[in-house]
């Protein structure tokens, strides 16, 4: 491949300049020669420091890409270096079509800056001819109506389990204890909690259950049954 000999031209950009090397030496633009481009393409870029022209950043970036490109493909595995070669052909092919068809626009154009045609009047059609599933429409439906809900602030019902819990006092076991002992003087310990709807409950009855037995007001006996005591502290007979 020849040494560069000939007068300096500006180029637009480290791509143009790059197509003018591959251009000039007849190179295969899909298969490049990366060692003898690095070449070329440094020492032109060198010449242009030589001549004091105005080397721009990105032509001192593309020499430094090809001289890595370079140095990865002298290595015993170098499929980075293939994989950098084709992204660098890629932008090559890429800039040319570009490039081309800008100059057929160009020859085109007689001086106008813009290209238009007159709108098309397509025809209407309004009917949905698309086919879905049941499932997706009802998916698709279910999904939508999830987001709308989202905008909306919650529920009050939807805290009840969080912060609003029932409240229920050992006082009011007891007088329902009491009530129960009434009707039956003995019943089984179980019946107690028979109709409680909720923890809180359950354990106001166990306390009350607790602090009547303390006062010596009922008394559990080893079958698990509860009886009332009479005022002199005997068992009622049943």
């Amino acid at each position: 491949m020849e040494k560069i000999n000939y007068k300096l031209e500006v180029f637009e950009g480290p791509l143009d300049l790059l197509l003018h090397l591959i251009s000039k030496h007849k190179l295969n633009i899909n298969d490049i020669p990366i060692f003898e481009l690095v070449e070329q393409y440094v020492d032109y870029v060198r010449k242009m420091e030589e001549s004091d022209m105005d080397v721009a950043s990105e032509f001192i970036d593309m020499a430094a890409r090809l001289v890595y490109i370079k140095t990865v493909s002298l290595l015993p595995v170098h499929e980075e270096a293939e994989q950098l070669k084709l992204e660098l052909t890629g932008e090559l092919i890429e800039y040319r079509d570009c490039k081309l068809m800008a100059e057929k626009l160009a020859k085109q154009s007689d001086g106008v800056d813009y290209f238009c045609r007159e709108p098309l009047e397509l025809p209407k059609n309004v009917t949905y001819s698309r086919v879905h599933e049941s499932k997706d429409i009802l998916l698709a439906y279910l999904s939508a109506i999830g987001k709308e809900k989202r905008k909306l602030p919650p529920p009050i019902e939807a805290f009840s389990g969080i912060v609003s819990h029932k409240i229920v006092s050992v006082n009011s076991r007891i007088v329902y204890i009491y009530r129960k002992l009434l009707k039956n003087a003995k019943q089984k310990f179980s019946e107690f909690f028979n109709h409680s709807t909720s923890r809180s409950e359950m354990v106001a009855t166990f306390l009350a259950v607790l602090e009547l037995v303390k006062n010596g007001k009922i008394c559990l006996n080893n079958d698990n049954t509860v009886v009332t005591l009479k005022r002199e502290g005997k068992l009622r007979k049943q």
